[in-house]
């Protein structure tokens, strides 16, 4: 815990994983907006944006996915140990590095809340968010999460979002309860 003022401030990560176009980054940006008019210091660290910027050079085999989730995780536990509630919106295809990425937390104290958002792979190709679905279908890309690439689901996330059943906000308020449950909002 980072005392700031008079206000004690808990940091954490809140890790979202999910298919490309499930929902993620948007739920993410809907929940740091709730908890920066709270009060809370927050940064979402958007896979996109990571590629770009932390992990560029990295492809998309296996170990390339590994290393930059553990960059990733790096990041957030950072940040979430100095009393920032980091967002943490990525695929994170493999359960072996989240739950690297997990035990990171766990070894430093650190609180740590995995969210699947359980969008099925037929509603984000219809999404389409970035066009990765059609360049996929026409031959244009091949290694898409969770068509012709594995997705390996969390079987015990802390919370399970069906994004394709309810708003963006209702997702966010789901998330923000939990988080409250918990102590972290």
């Amino acid at each position: 815990m980072t005392i700031l003022g008079d206000k004690n401030v808990t940091g954490a990560t809140i890790w979202l994983t999910g298919l490309p176009s499930a929902g993620k980054t948007t739920i993410a940006y809907e929940l740091a907006a709730r908890l920066r008019a709270e009060g809370h210091r927050t940064e979402v660290l958007d896979g996109d944006e990571i590629r770009e910027f932390l992990s560029a050079g990295l492809g998309f085999s296996r170990e390339d996915r590994h290393t930059n989730v553990q960059r990733i995780g790096f990041v957030a536990e950072l940040l979430a140990s100095n009393g920032i509630k980091a967002l943490v919106p990525v695929i994170a295809p493999y359960e072996d590095s989240r739950e690297a990425v997990r035990k990171r937390h766990a070894t430093e104290g650190t609180p740590y809340v995995e969210v699947h958002v359980a969008t099925p792979v037929e509603v984000c190709s219809v999404r389409d968010v970035k066009g990765l679905y059609a360049k996929q279908a026409a031959g244009e890309i091949s290694g898409l999460t969770g068509v012709d690439d594995p997705y390996e689901e969390p079987q015990t996330p802390d919370l399970r979002i069906e994004s394709h059943q309810q708003t963006v906000q209702e997702s966010a308020a789901a998330l923000h309860a939990l988080l409250t449950e918990r102590g972290l909002a």
